[in-house]
């Protein structure tokens, strides 16, 4: 990750803070039962603006305890490439389940999960993938939460190239975004 990127998601948590103080602890977060929706987005280009990408992803989970969802995961990413004589526009989509255990009950929810799914599309190789991922939730109101999440995939075309591909065929995928329990 860039040192300029770094920066803005230090400077962006840093602005939310302020807003979580009047939060009570006690209060916040899921309980059994009830549902989550989140939708974070992603983004990067280069000096001269010629070249970028963005993507979005939505979350729809259900608590199966009060400190464990599972849910199904959307993401969508366009990318822009311009060089000499190149001029490419990509698009790719991955849909997956997951599941995470969130430690703590409090207003700032560490968490540890993993995916299952596909990835398709103009940029990629249409195969499954496994991911691992981690993250945080930071209730700013009752429901209400700031997610970072950064996940490692690992693609693989049938299930004996799994074993190999978490070493040989994988990547990161960070997102920030917003939450609401319901």
């Amino acid at each position: 990750m860039s040192k300029v990127n770094t920066a803005v998601i230090v400077l962006f948590l840093l602005g939310v803070l302020p807003v979580t103080a009047s939060a009570q602890s006690s209060l916040v977060g899921p309980q059994e039962g009830d549902r989550e929706l989140s939708l974070s987005g992603t983004g990067s280009s280069d000096r001269n603006f010629d070249s970028g990408s963005f993507g979005v992803t939505g979350d729809l989970g259900w608590y199966l305890r009060d400190d464990t969802v599972a849910g199904v995961r959307q993401s969508i990413n366009y990318a822009s490439i311009e060089g000499e004589n190149l001029k490419n526009d990509f698009w790719n989509g991955s849909t997956r389940g997951y599941i995470n255990y969130q430690f703590l009950d409090d207003q700032t929810r560490p968490f540890v999960g993993g995916s299952l799914g596909g990835i398709y599309g103009d940029g990629v190789k249409d195969s499954a993938f496994a991911g691992l991922e981690t993250g945080v939730k930071h209730y700013v109101l009752t429901n209400t939460y700031f997610l970072a999440r950064v996940e490692y995939q690992f693609f693989f075309s049938s299930t004996s190239d799994a074993a190999d591909a978490f070493q040989d065929d994988g990547a990161w995928a960070y997102t920030v975004g917003l939450g609401y329990n319901f």
